[in-house]
């Protein structure tokens, strides 16, 4: 299996987070990179992607929410998120399955989720959902992530492997 994920993360949680998943989904072809990085067309090899983000204003990040975060203090704040790289990609050859998740403060508890919004429009471009959307627990804005947030993510990169076929 190939597998290729994408994330957003302005204070590291983010990026613990799809590193944790990656690690489930096992194997030596897991790409995972930051939204910079991130390739402008998905490889036709690709077996899986998976895209998480934070969760800003109760969806994915905007240059205006990443501005806010900046002015808080965060320091690695990247110039496109999933959003814009979504926006970004083709339609694919072929219905590429993918999943999506996000990270988002414990309490308060507050509505929305960017993995749910990043869903939509990549099925809309035309891949295919193999999993629901997933949310993992942080505290606070800048972190740290709740405990078992990142064993709970590997496990869901197991899942995730384990729906795919083997190759």
């Amino acid at each position: 299996m190939r597998a290729l994920v994408v994330f957003e993360s302005i204070w590291g949680n983010t990026e613990e987070v799809a590193r944790a998943v990656a690690a489930g989904l096992g194997g030596d072809r897991i790409d995972v990179v930051d939204t910079a990085s991130a390739p402008a067309v998905i490889e036709p090899d690709v077996d899986l992607v998976v895209v998480g983000g934070p969760t800003h204003a109760f969806s994915m990040s905007t240059a205006a929410t990443r501005e806010s975060a900046r002015k808080q203090g965060a320091e690695r704040v990247p110039e496109r998120g999933i959003r814009e790289w979504i926006e970004a990609q083709p339609s694919p050859g072929h219905a590429i399955p993918v999943a999506t998740f996000d990270t988002r403060v414990v309490t308060p508890r507050l509505p929305g989720s960017a993995a749910k919004k990043a869903m939509k429009r990549l099925v809309r471009l035309g891949f295919r959902a193999v999993a629901k959307p997933e949310t993992f627990g942080v505290h606070g804005y800048s972190g740290p992530i709740a405990d078992g947030e990142l064993e709970r993510a590997r496990r869901w990169g197991e899942d995730l492997a384990r729906q795919l076929p083997a190759g």
